[in-house]
C-alpha cells in the first residue's frame, strides 16, 4: 500500500521504526527540529526535513509541518511513535483528510479510550473489571464528596485525559479533596489541555501490570502476555519486566481476555496496551488504555519473539496478522531499564549536555534501542530517556545477574546518568525477592 513511511518522532523510537522498515524494504522520513540537526534519526533515514524550532509545540508537535514534509516527500504513512501526537484524534483525522495512512487505532477509538472517564463506563458494560468510583466526568466539588465517602478514603483524583502519571492527585481526607482537586485539574490543563477529573478508590500497594494486545483490521486479535511497570517513581515508570513475579497461567488468561475485550469495545486494532492494576489477592481493576506503541515495548517483542513494529506496519497496510493466540508463548525472563540523563542525586533533575565517551554493553540477549553516540549533544527541550538496557535471561535470577553485568559494563561520560541508581533498584532485596508494588521507590533512597 505504500512504500514510503515518515516518521512523526526522534530519538530512539524513531531509529526503531526506521530499522524496521528497512527491513521491510520500505525507504524512511525522518523529521527534526533545528536543535535536533545532528541526532542520529536525521542522519541515518533515507530522507530528512527540518519542521521548525527547538521546542516540540513548533516542530514534533507541528501538524501542518508534518504533512506538508509527507507533500514534497511522497511518503504515503505516518508512523507515530509514543508520545508527541501518538494519541492525538485529530492529527489522525487530519491525515485521512490528506489520504495518509495513520500507523495506529483510527481516531474514534483513540478518542473513547483517551477519555479515561468514558472509558472507564465503557469498561463496566464490558464486563472488565474496574475500580470502584465514579462512573464518569466529576463536574462538581459536592459530587466529589458524595462519591469519595461512598468509596471510601483514601481516593485518587485523576485527569480523563490524563497519561503518564500526570494529572494524578491522592486525597485522604474530605479536607485534602478540594486542594487534590484543584492541583489534578490544573496539571491535567496543562498538559492536556482539558481538566476533566473523575475519582477512584485507592488500592493501597497495588502492582502495576499491563497487557500488550494487537489486532489487525479484519477483527483478529490477540495478546501477548504481560509486563510489570511496578518500578515507578512518582507514577513514572523506571525498570519494567515479564512475566510479571505475581502471575500465573490462569491469572495472564484471565487479564488477557479481558484486555481483549477492552479493545474490542471500540473495535480496536493495531498496537495496544491494556493497563490494570492488581491487589495482594490478585484481584485486578482496569486503569485504561494506551492506543500506542509503548516505550517499553520490547519487553514484550524479546518475551515472546514477536517485532510489535513491523506488525503495526503490516496491520497499517491491510494485511492480517501473522499469528494466531496459540502461536504465541513466553520465552525467559525480560527485564529493561531506562537510561535516563538526570542527577538522581539532586532530584532527579535533566541533565542536557555533551556525551564525550560512550561505552555500550553487549553479549547474547543483550539489546540496546538508543539514539545517542559520542560527541552527540544531548538537547534540553526533550524527555530526558536516551537509551533502553533489555536482557533476557533463562529465569528472573538469571535476568538480574545480567542486568546488573550488562549495567556495570555500561559508560557514559560528560553527563549526568541514572545508571548508578538503576544497579541500586537491582541489588535492593525487595525487589530481588518480588516482593514490591508501586509505592515502593517511592518509600526508600537508592541515591
Amino acid at each position: 500500500m505504500f512504500d514510503k513511511i515518515l516518521i512523526a518522532n526522534r530519538g530512539e523510537i524513531a531509529i526503531r521504526i526506521i530499522r524496521a522498515c528497512r527491513e521491510l524494504g520500505i525507504e524512511t522520513v525522518a523529521v527534526y527540529s533545528t536543535a535536533d540537526k545532528s541526532a542520529l534519526h536525521a542522519q541515518i533515514a533515507d530522507q530528512a526535513v527540518c519542521i521548525g524550532g527547538p521546542r516540540s509545540t513548533d516542530s514534533y508537535l507541528n501538524t501542518k509541518a508534518l504533512i506538508a514534509a509527507c507533500e514534497i516527500t511522497g511518503a504515503k504513512a505516518i508512523h507515530p511513535g509514543f508520545g508527541f501526537l501518538s494519541e492525538d484524534s485529530n492529527f489522525v483525522r487530519l491525515c485521512d483528510k490528506c489520504g495518509i495512512k495513520w500507523i495506529g487505532p483510527n481516531a474514534s477509538a483513540m478518542e473513547a479510550m483517551g477519555n479515561k472517564a468514558n472509558a472507564k463506563s465503557a469498561m463496566i458494560k464490558a464486563g472488565v473489571p474496574v475500580v470502584t468510583g465514579s462512573e464518569g466526568v466529576v463536574e462538581t466539588l459536592e459530587e466529589a464528596k458524595k462519591i469519595s465517602a461512598e468509596v471510601g478514603y483514601p481516593v485518587l483524583v485523576k485527569a480523563s485525559a490524563g497519561g503518564g502519571g500526570r494529572g494524578i492527585r491522592r486525597a485522604d481526607s474530605e479536607e485534602e479533596l478540594e486542594a487534590a482537586i484543584t492541583a489534578a485539574k490544573q496539571e491535567a490543563k496543562q498538559f492536556f489541555g482539558n481538566d476533566d477529573i473523575y475519582i477512584e478508590k485507592f488500592i493501597v500497594n497495588p502492582r502495576h501490570v499491563e497487557i500488550q494486545i494487537i489486532a489487525d483490521e479484519h477483527g483478529n486479535a490477540v495478546h501477548l502476555g504481560e509486563r510489570d511497570c511496578s518500578c515507578q517513581r512518582r507514577n513514572q515508570k523506571v525498570l519494567e519486566e515479564s512475566p510479571s513475579p505475581v502471575m500465573t497461567p490462569e491469572l495472564r488468561e484471565k487479564m488477557g481476555q479481558a484486555a481483549l475485550r477492552a479493545a474490542s469495545v471500540y473495535g480496536y486494532y493495531n498496537a495496544g496496551t491494556v493497563e490494570f492494576l492488581v491487589d495482594k489477592d490478585k484481584n485486578f481493576y482496569f486503569m485504561e488504555m494506551n492506543a500506542r506503541i509503548q516505550v517499553e515495548h520490547p519487553v514484550t517483542e524479546m518475551v515472546t519473539g514477536v517485532d510489535l513494529i513491523k506488525e503495526q506496519i503490516r496491520i497499517a497496510m491491510g494485511l492480517p496478522l501473522s499469528f494466531k493466540q496459540e502461536d504465541i508463548s513466553l520465552s525467559g525472563h525480560v527485564i529493561e531499564c531506562r537510561i535516563n540523563a538526570e542527577d538522581p542525586k539532586h532530584g532527579f533533575r535533566p541533565c542536557p549536555g555533551k556525551i564525550h565517551s560512550i561505552h555500550m554493553p553487549g553479549g547474547p540477549n543483550v539489546r540496546i534501542d538508543t539514539a545517542v553516540y559520542q560527541g552527540y549533544e544531548i538537547p534540553l527541550y526533550y524527555d530526558s530517556m536516551i537509551a533502553k538496557l533489555i536482557v533476557k535471561g533463562r529465569n528472573r535470577e538469571e535476568a538480574i545477574t545480567k542486568m546488573k553485568v550488562a549495567l556495570s559494563e555500561m559508560l557514559i561520560e560528560g553527563i549526568q546518568t541514572n545508571i548508578d541508581f538503576q544497579l541500586n533498584l537491582l541489588r535492593d532485596e525487595e525487589f530481588e525477592s518480588g516482593d514490591f508494588d508501586i509505592g515502593f521507590l517511592n518509600r526508600k533512597d537508592l541515591t
